[in-house]
């Protein structure tokens, strides 16, 4: 059996039973993948956690307050620091954000002091239930200009994220055409921060994906073969 681990990205409960039967050993738990995910419902969280703790799964939870950029406002880190507060307290394994903001030049940049924030909620909540939590900053990475991204995976690291998922290459590319890029993320991360290749990855070319690069973690949609 391959060691490839397979992050099942789940818009809310209803293929999550047949995706962890299926071989997915993470589930990303989403609403409105439509928008590219929003925070899913805490009623779903707790039947998600649940059922992936009972069949050896774990759960991230997606910690996004809307659809559109991801530059927020006051106010909404806020409703994500009470998410991701909430989604860690009822036992998810982990949350997913990615923050940015515009920088002097106009273009856009990792968000540090609300990437900081939300990392240290994460691991604050975790800790009161005598957990460990990861942080997945999500393919919000991809809106970086593509000379910053390198430097932008140092910082991550700085900031305590565990993993980063990242398409390599603008949404809708092929993934077989971003191999060259991801295999330079992965140089660069070296090792402290996982690099988690997504979009476009399915249960037939996740495993030719994840050698190519050697990576151990691969995300997606159809990760695993559904019925």
């Amino acid at each position: 059996m391959s060691d490839l681990l397979r992050e099942f990205c789940a818009e809310n409960l209803t293929c999550v039973p047949a995706a962890i039967e299926a071989g997915a050993a993470r589930i990303e738990l989403c609403d409105n993948l439509a928008v590219g995910g929003t925070t899913p419902s805490l009623g779903v969280i707790e039947a998600a956690i649940e059922l992936a703790h009972d069949h050896g799964a774990r759960v991230m939870v997606m910690v996004r307050p809307r659809g559109g950029d991801f530059i927020y406002t006051d106010d909404e880190l806020k409703i994500m620091e009470t998410d991701a507060r909430l989604a860690l307290a009822m036992g998810a394994d982990g949350v997913v954000f990615g923050c940015l903001c515009a920088d002097e030049d106009g273009g856009l940049a990792i968000d540090r002091p609300a990437t900081e924030r939300l990392v240290a909620v994460a691991r604050e909540a975790a800790l009161e239930r005598g957990a460990a939590a990861d942080v997945t900053f999500h393919m919000a990475f991809d809106a970086l200009p593509e000379n910053r991204r390198l430097d932008a995976i140092d910082e991550l690291v700085e900031m305590g994220c565990t993993r980063i998922l990242t398409h390599g290459g603008a949404a809708g590319t092929a993934i077989e055409d971003n191999l060259d890029r991801l295999a330079a993320y992965v140089e660069r991360a070296d090792g402290r921060i996982v690099i988690l290749p997504g979009g476009g990855i399915t249960w037939e070319n996740a495993e030719g994906v994840a050698a190519s690069l050697g990576v151990s973690e691969c995300h997606g949609t159809k990760i695993v073969k559904l019925a």
